[in-house]
């Protein structure tokens, strides 16, 4: 069982308040049955899911113009059922069903040029865009990509094409000319958004370059619109201004009525060990998994402000831009979250009174190495909850937000990924946050944790799988034939599960714990460690400002390498290796020591900010990683080739 400390638990006026507590009702009345708490609710989700999701169905209450025939085809099949099969909907049409002048949009960007667009002015626009678009021969099915920041004009394109039945895949414009091909190029775009420039930590960036590249190589393409310049760019295609896009005589806005499982976006794996996967998702699928998700785990209100730092290349953008479904207001920020002062993401929620705010275990690691006490220099009154994702997060991140942001919070670590658009763990309104726990597992998601013997266990480290279907699973890959690379992604591991790739145990309380990838699982004499395990173990250490631990093939066996990166311009010595050995003999056990602890600069991240332990373990172990382009550091990849302090 779990050891891990209480940090916060909720007050009974809120957990009575919560959208979670009024679902429970409705399920108790509806099917008259006696549900008392968030277990047992869990458990009847897992164990009747076609009662769940109905009753899902009916809590949200989608938009669609014909209602569904059946809930799900075949509970029991694991790879591809059927959901809500007979239904008739449109994706954009749920996330503007709020016609109103509240504040939709916040769009923010380091130049600190702020854009309010209310409801009302968000639907004339998608409305003036869609016209436009359908002038321009879009249609259903049709692919049309982003090369956007994280703005308005990126949800406008996003709701506009959506509306018509195409589909959406975008990325951010750090991506390299390499990377973004490698995504694009998979999927025959008709037309492209993009801006021609863009703004990090003070400094301005170009595009041109970069997009006449792209564009010579993409052969379906017809049309760019640039978003951020007035002057045409020249291009070699038909070029036209944001501002122009917008048709001044719309047509009404007509929202393409479609099957649940059409799919709206095309989202793509990190790409760090090969050509990236394109990832379909529905509309069905991603809204429900969504709103369930924001509304009943999140406990979001048509009252809230909601933010999360991101790009619109990871799919906390998707996540986040849901919310306009729910009636809440949204902020968007583009630009370095450390400029112009180190806590730039922090005012912003006194600034526009943010209750969910969204950052990353990195962001908070960053905020305590830069001594940042958000709770000495800011109010803080609105905040009610903070998200976390990208990467575990450790026991130091929830000490650090309980002691220096606000103790009385709720901390929302969640986790999921790309492949479902959503997550297998997250928060709970209602439920107690334990130090160094994810919450819950999410209701109808049936995850377990398999043990070497396959077994389901509680309290001990294994596989993570989920055994019931659920309705955000991918449609399937772009152009997969017979569907052959998305069911080896997923189902060929175990039967009929999917198996997801990372290594967690589940405590008898609920609450869930993630040790990172069981790719990057560290084996040394047959004795499975998660990496964060030892992350967590030195991250009380001053010197150190970041590190990577991986696993080395050596003499039929794995030895653990563990690199560091250090404070300022200190060197790593004898008594600090000893002092990091200790750390971690105390605080883990003799198995999870290091056999080389290793100096290094910088260390290797994507773009979205997971460390890349994968690519770094290829390296030591002689193996070759041919796309580094969906890194934000490239360069750092080039310190672990043939490194002298490892080869013996």
């Amino acid at each position: 069982m779990s050891h891990n400390p209480i940090l916060w638990k909720p007050a009974q006026k809120q957990i009575e308040k919560s959208q979670l507590e009024s679902f429970r009702k409705q399920v108790n009345m509806r099917f008259n049955i006696d549900i008392k708490n968030y277990t047992d609710l869990h458990k009847w989700s897992v164990n009747n899911i076609e009662d769940f999701w109905k009753s899902i169905w009916g809590y949200l209450n989608p938009l669609c113009s014909k209602e569904p025939s059946t809930i799900i085809n075949d509970k029991n099949k694991m790879f591809q059922p059927k959901w809500f099969e007979g239904c008739k909907m449109n994706f954009a049409e749920n996330l503007l069903r709020f016609k109103s002048n509240k504040t939709a949009l916040i769009s923010i960007d380091e130049k600190k040029e702020e854009v309010k667009i209310s409801y009302n002015q968000l639907f004339d626009q998608v409305k003036s865009l869609a016209s436009s678009m359908k002038k321009w021969g879009v249609s259903t099915g049709d692919r049309v990509c982003g090369i956007m920041p994280n703005s308005s004009e990126a949800v406008v394109a996003m709701l506009a094409t959506t509306s018509i039945g195409a589909i959406w895949s975008s990325c951010s414009p750090d991506f390299g000319v390499r990377g973004i091909l490698n995504r694009f190029k998979q999927i025959n775009p008709k037309i492209i958004f993009a801006c021609d420039n863009y703004f990090y930590s003070g400094k301005k960036f170009s595009l041109v370059d970069k997009l006449s590249k792209v564009i010579n190589r993409l052969n379906t393409l017809e049309k760019v619109i640039i978003t951020n310049e007035k002057k045409i760019l020249p291009l070699n295609i038909d070029t036209i201004s944001w501002k122009s896009a917008l048709d001044e005589n719309p047509c009404n806005l007509e929202f393409q009525q479609l099957p649940f499982d059409h799919p709206i976006y095309i989202m793509y794996s990190s790409g760090t060990t090969g050509t990236p996967k394109s990832i379909m998702h529905g509309a069905g699928g991603t809204l429900l998994q969504h709103l369930k998700e924001l509304r009943l785990h999140s406990d979001i209100s048509t009252e809230d402000n909601v933010f999360y730092y991101t790009t619109c290349g990871w799919m906390m953008w998707n996540w986040l831009i849901t919310s306009l479904a729910i009636g809440s207001t949204i902020i968007l920020f583009d630009g370095s979250p450390f400029y112009p002062n180190n806590d730039t993401l922090w005012s912003f929620i006194d600034k526009y009174k943010i209750t969910h705010f969204g950052i990353s275990p990195k962001y908070l690691d960053s905020s305590k190495n830069f001594k940042i006490s958000p709770k000495l220099s800011h109010n803080l009154d609105a905040l009610k909850v903070i998200f976390s994702t990208g990467s575990p997060l450790r026991g130091e991140n929830f000490d650090y937000v309980y002691q220096e942001v606000k103790d009385n919070i709720r901390l929302s670590s969640i986790s999921g990924g790309t492949d479902i658009i959503s997550c297998f763990a997250l928060g709970n309104p209602q439920l107690p946050v334990y130090r160094d726990e994810i919450q819950c597992i999410g209701l109808g998601m049936d995850v377990q944790s398999l043990n070497s013997k396959n077994k389901s266990v509680k309290n001990m480290e294994g596989e993570l799988i989920c055994a019931k279907p659920f309705p955000s699973m991918p449609i399937s890959f772009w152009k997969d034939k017979d569907d052959k690379k998305y069911f080896e992604s997923y189902f060929n591991k175990f039967p009929n599960v999917w198996y997801h790739g990372d290594f967690i145990s589940i405590y008898d309380h609920g609450g869930v714990q993630i040790f990172g990838r069981s790719d990057t699982t560290l084996n040394p004499g047959g004795v499975r460690i998660g990496t964060s395990e030892i992350y967590d173990a030195i991250d009380t250490i001053d010197d150190i400002i970041d590190s990577i631990v991986v696993g080395q093939k050596w003499k039929q066996d794995e030895r653990i390498i563990l690199f560091v990166k250090l404070k300022d311009s200190k060197k790593i010595n004898d008594e600090m290796k000893k002092n990091i050995t200790n750390k971690i003999k105390k605080n883990c056990s003799p198995k999870h020591l290091p056999k080389k602890i290793v100096q290094i600069k910088d260390i290797p991240y994507t773009l979205s900010g997971k460390k890349v332990e994968l690519a770094v373990k290829k390296i030591i172990n002689g193996n070759k990683v041919d796309n580094k382009d969906a890194l934000i550091n490239p360069e750092s990849l080039k310190f672990f080739e043939n490194l002298n302090e490892i080869a013996n």
